[in-house]
């Protein structure tokens, strides 16, 4: 099965290619989680929504057909509304028992074909109901195509349930256009069938982004606070997965040579094998003894990375015990995620300030929070009590501008 057909999110539920390309490097920690979490298999699926829309629509069905029995006498033909139905009831139903068997995909072919279902009972329906000269009173299953659409919803893209919303939309309106007398008295029920049959694939095109969106937010800090509990100098989240690579292949590399399997000396390509090995190891050794929880935080979330700069030269965020660190942390998110994408936030540590009291064996670390596009009076009170969290602090703004100084204190390393 083609990639086409999978649905378009992954583990974070994030729609996976182009929003992901333009907001994380490719070659970045963030960048390699993601390619991870958009692996077949990995999509945390949004099934249970799609159950709920599928009921809907079947919900609504049953009363797109109360309001065809009413009318039913009306018609100068019924057979063409009987048989619109009776394509619009297997079609759904079909959709709902394919998906229930293989699962939430659907092939582009198969998606085709239940569009074709769909313009069948619409066209059906409206030759139905074109002598009677009033589409918005009397179309039942053209109608409740538009909900129809909200069946594979969570399963194809948004911009082609939205194109074919539209068609749907631009077709009726042709109808009634071609049939209807838009006086005063007829006009309502006309606005009202174009919106009925538009608005449900519309609407559940955005509670879709927003919902993807939520998961997105909270698994992304989920991942996050994971750092919180970090050693002071340590690798990141895929860091550790990538030393374990590279110590499996070293270790195959130097079982094969005490074997007797690779003779000594090494060939010039296996050489090159070891000589990128070793490379590869002390780079990763070089680098958990330079970047600290914060700095991982920051590069390895797709939330934080695009928002959040961090100036930390002294590796001075690794001194924070873990109530700060998770003080710090909530506080910077929350001044992301609660703010509007423009808005960003730099963090700068340091240098060490010795104690006012000779006798303290804490050392004091500043902390600066400096943020653009952010009003101090859409702040969550929230964000200032995790402030507290981590130090005593002053605020102050200037133009668009919030600034906010901490003094942090932290255990002295010399210590320990």
């Amino acid at each position: 099965m083609s990639d086409d057909t999978r649905p378009d999110e992954n583990t974070l539920g994030v729609v996976v290619g182009r929003r992901h390309k333009a907001g994380v490097p490719a070659t970045s920690t963030a960048g390699k989680a993601m390619r991870q979490a958009s692996a077949r298999g990995a999509s945390l699926g949004t099934g249970y929504l799609g159950a709920g829309v599928t009921l809907l629509a079947g919900i609504q069905g049953l009363y797109g057909l109360m309001m065809f029995a009413g009318h039913v006498r009306d018609y100068p033909n019924v057979v063409p509304a009987i048989a619109a139905w009776a394509i619009y009831a297997v079609a759904l139903t079909g959709i709902a028992l394919i998906i229930a068997a293989r699962g939430e995909r659907m092939a582009t072919w198969l998606f085709a074909v239940y569009l074709a279902a769909l313009a069948a009972t619409v066209a059906l329906d409206l030759a139905a109901i074109w002598p009677l000269h009033d589409i918005g009173r009397y179309a039942t299953s053209s109608a409740s195509a538009g909900f129809g659409l909200l069946a594979v919803l969570t399963l194809r893209r948004g911009r082609e349930i939205l194109t074919a919303a539209l068609v749907l939309g631009l077709g009726l309106v042709g109808a009634v256009i071609a049939t209807t007398p838009l006086v005063p008295e007829l006009l309502p029920a006309q606005i009202t069938l174009v919106a009925v049959a538009v608005m449900p694939a519309t609407f559940g095109w955005v509670v879709l982004r927003r919902f993807r969106r939520i998961v997105q937010l909270e698994l992304d800090r989920v991942l996050v606070q994971s750092t919180v509990s970090a050693p002071r100098f340590a690798v990141g989240m895929l860091a550790s997965e990538e030393l374990a690579r590279l110590d499996l292949a070293a270790e195959e590399l130097l079982d094969s040579v005490a074997s007797g399997h690779t003779r000594l000396p090494l060939a010039p390509k296996t050489a090159s094998v070891a000589a990128s090995l070793a490379t590869e190891l002390r780079l990763h050794l070089i680098e958990g003894k330079r970047e600290t929880w914060l700095y991982h935080a920051i590069t390895e979330s797709e939330q934080l990375g695009k928002s959040v700069t961090l100036v930390d030269r002294g590796s001075l965020a690794g001194l924070l015990a873990a109530p700060q660190r998770d003080g710090l942390l909530a506080a910077v998110w929350l001044l992301v995620s609660d703010q509007k994408p423009t808005a960003t936030v730099e963090i700068a540590l340091g240098p060490v300030m010795a104690p006012a009291d000779p006798l303290s064996r804490s050392l004091t670390v500043p902390i600066v929070i400096t943020t653009t596009s952010v009003a101090r009076n859409r702040i969550d009170p929230a964000t200032w009590d995790a402030i507290g969290r981590v130090g005593r602090f002053v605020d102050s703004t200037q133009n668009s501008t919030l600034r906010v100084e901490i003094e942090c204190l932290v255990a002295n390393p010399a210590d320990q």
